[in-house]
């Protein structure tokens, strides 16, 4: 019996050791299993960095780390440490990607309200995407409340808190919270409040009926093909429209240079020069290039005796000077300011528009004095000129002053530079120049070193007195006229007016004031007229004050952006821009530059493809890169703030092709531009859009909807390119591709672009 008691206790025992055992296993089972949901739902399968497996696991690892911070940190103290993440390292990046002011995401669709921001200290503050912090105790119940309920009411979703990994931090000196938006959230462009705001889109100034909208393409799978067009690897959909340009009455104004877009945009890709190779870097090819990138000879041989361009073997050489700057454009340059020193180039002189720019050297050596210079010709005019420029790494355009205005807004230009430019100014009224004169700021400059300057042919005498009689008209100021006796080249520089008491002193009233009614910034698509806008006079409007000198300008809001005013965001128009600017300094330096991939010494020419406020580019300032800043024609018109800053930009349809040569930039940036796009647009055309323009082996950086970065990698890996970055979460992702050299081996004929 005792036996038996024994045995059944041993067997007791052993039944409960071994009981035990099974337990602990069971619940270690569980930990893990609970370990392996938790982080599979903090990493995404989408978090993936293209480089390297180590940074993978950096990835990983820091975005665990980051989110386990984040819900240990609910003391509501400030903490210098965490103001720092996803600055220091790439594992923080998929926070920039996602954050997209959540509580703006899920509450837009619900208010139209104007307070974007709330009560926010911007002095104090940046807006840092991977940060949403909660100011004071005493209201976190109400915003949580807040929070639960809006997201609730959009089918369960998590605490947008908790769900995207936000900081939380108390500030003493504001009691509401705050929420910050990224740089230029689509959600944020709300467009009954736009069209009421205090930007009127340039679509409205210019009073250009809305263009109809086209279903999205719904395909999965995407086979491209190659354009067959005359113009080859060159083709420019809008200025190679063979069939327009067929049936145009007359050429007398340049009408064939002008812009004629297809109706049915091409979803082709270009094809590549053969030989084509990555471009030489700047500064080495602002002197050569490779010849088979650009393989034109004929303004080689038309110009080379005149220092413009020359072949030398496998590269074309740019000597530095041209028609008329012999010795160098530096030299021309100096002797500019010599002559009239209070253009203070780099100071006071930012921002220029050089006509009939050539091969560009002029702006090509300006950045040597801290000037950006917007060069543009008319395509064809000599042969590959723009290309020339923008295969240098100098800003350029594809545009002529024919019936249209150019696609800047009026008042913006600090100097105007023409240097044996051929524009036969006097003519028609004067209607050119006085195109010029609504672009050039009140108190710029216009410098024009033409031969009517210092020649004494009888067609030089004969325009430069019509030129006299038309500038005095104008009430421009002969500042000076001088002779550079090393470059043999005289140089006239005008002074426009900064204010209207001369207008009023005029005998004759020729050329007349434009109407009240017509508006200097409307440039979409809009007549020249030969008329003149009167110069602002209040203390608050855009023109009646020079603005700050480079390079504060950059960072300052502009005196006439007005506390009332309420801006894209929400705020105050001048806590707009100035929030606007920290964010994407934040973003640029911190992720952009060390944590996507991007080898920044192959970037030179740059294209923000969705600019606000112009914070992007200026992050990008103290860079050796120059950045064109598109204002959509239905956006709000805040192209003046970016020239006003010290930058420029242009005016675009982004259903249409851009007015550049394809292969021009070597980065491009969009902020929410496709899903935009994919809405009224043939989308498959925009990307194709994108293809053209981008560099092979350039990047493009996409901040947009999960579901529109899902459905362009897709198209991007179709196209051979190659994905550095992807990440989603939640309604937000961001992408970085680099484009190939790929090209398809079918192609197909556009017949409107066919001769």
């Amino acid at each position: 019996m005792a036996s038996g008691k024994y045995s059944r206790f041993d067997g007791r025992k052993s039944s409960s050791y071994c009981s035990s055992i099974t337990f602990v296993v069971f619940v270690a089972v569980c930990l893990l299993g609970v370990w392996m949901v938790t982080s599979s739902s903090m990493l995404p399968v989408n978090n993936v960095f293209e480089t390297s497996e180590e940074n993978k696991i950096e990835v990983a690892t820091n975005f665990i780390e980051t989110s386990e911070r984040n819900k240990d940190d609910k003391s509501g103290e400030n903490n210098e440490n965490e103001s720092k993440q996803f600055e220091d390292n790439p594992g923080d990046l998929p926070e920039d990607a996602t954050k997209g002011d959540n509580a703006i995401v899920d509450t837009q669709t619900e208010t139209n309200e104007h307070s974007v921001y709330e009560n926010q200290d911007l002095s104090k503050k940046s807006l840092d995407v991977n940060q949403g912090r909660e100011e004071g105790a005493d209201n976190t119940e109400s915003v949580e409340n807040k929070q639960k309920g809006d997201t609730s009411s959009s089918g369960g979703k998590q605490d947008l808190n908790e769900s995207l990994g936000e900081d939380k931090s108390e500030d003493s000196t504001d009691e509401k919270k705050e929420i910050l938006p990224s740089g230029a959230q689509s959600e944020l462009l709300n467009e009954s409040l736009i069209q009421d705001g205090v930007w009127k889109t340039q679509e409205a100034e210019s009073k250009k009926e809305t263009i109809t909208s086209s279903e999205p393409d719904q395909k999965t799978g995407f086979s491209w093909q190659l354009c067959n067009v005359s113009a080859g690897p060159d083709y420019i959909p809008c200025l190679d429209n063979l069939h327009a340009l067929m049936r145009l009455k007359s050429t007398k104004h340049y009408e064939h240079r002008e812009r004629f877009c297809p109706d049915d945009p091409p979803t082709c890709l270009v094809s590549l020069p053969e030989g084509y190779q990555r471009s030489i870097q700047w500064p080495t090819s602002r002197e050569k290039i490779w010849y088979h990138n650009v393989p034109h000879t004929k303004l080689a041989e038309i110009k080379g005796h005149q220092n413009w361009v020359k072949v030398n073997g496998e590269y074309l050489v740019f000597p530095g000077g041209g028609t008329q700057f012999k010795h160098g454009a530096l030299h021309y340059i100096d002797f500019i300011q010599q002559i009239v020193p209070d253009i203070a180039w780099g100071k006071r002189s930012r921002v220029i528009l050089d006509v009939g720019c050539g091969v560009a050297s002029f702006g090509g050596f300006l950045f040597d004095r801290d000037v950006l210079t917007m060069s543009f010709a008319p395509k064809d005019e000599h042969e590959a000129q723009v290309q020339f420029a923008l295969e240098r790494g100098i800003p350029a355009l594809s545009a002529v002053m024919g019936t249209k205005r150019l696609p800047f807004p009026g008042r913006v230009f600090d100097i105007v530079h023409c240097a044996r430019c051929r524009v036969p100014w006097h003519i028609e009224g004067g209607k050119l120049l006085l195109e010029l004169n609504r672009m050039l700021r009140p108190g710029g400059y216009f410098v024009w070193s033409a031969t009517p300057v210092y020649q004494k042919l009888a067609e030089d005498v004969g325009i430069w007195k019509e030129m006299k009689k038309l500038t005095k008209a104008l009430c421009w100021e002969l500042i000076s006229i001088s002779k550079d006796r090393v470059n043999r080249v005289g140089v006239a520089i005008y002074q426009k007016p900064s204010s209207n008491e001369c207008y009023k002193k005029r005998s004759k009233m020729e050329p007349q004031l434009c109407k009240e009614s017509d508006d200097p910034n409307a440039a979409w698509n809009v007549p020249l007229q030969a008329c003149m806008h009167k110069i602002p006079t209040g203390a608050s409007e855009r023109g009646s004050q020079w603005p700050e000198q480079w390079p504060a300008r950059a960072e300052k809001p502009p005196y006439w952006l007005l506390s009332s005013q309420v801006g894209v965001y929400g705020k105050a128009v001048p806590e707009d821009f100035t929030a606007d600017y920290e964010h994407w300094k934040r973003v640029v330096t911190k992720s952009y530059i060390d944590g996507m991939g991007i080898n920044w010494s192959t970037v030179r020419n740059v294209m923000d493809m969705k600019a606000i406020y112009g914070g992007f580019a200026a992050a990008l300032k103290d860079m050796n890169v120059w950045v064109m800043n598109v204002v959509n024609i239905d956006a709000p018109d805040t192209l003046p703030i970016i020239f006003e800053r010290g930058l420029f930009g242009i005016y675009h349809d982004w259903c249409e092709s851009f007015s550049t040569y394809p292969r021009t930039y070597d980065l491009l940036h969009a902020d929410h531009i496709f899903s935009t796009i994919k809405e009224k647009c043939n989308f498959e055309a925009f990307v194709a859009e994108v293809d053209r323009i981008l560099r092979p082996e350039g990047y493009l950086i996409v901040r947009d909807q999960g579901e529109t970065i899902s459905e362009l990698e897709t198209m991007f890996k179709s196209m051979h390119w190659e994905i550095r970055m992807t990440y989603s979460k939640e309604s937000e992702g961001l992408l970085c591709v680099q484009k190939s050299m790929w090209r398809p081996k079918e192609s197909v004929a556009l017949p409107y672009a066919v001769v």
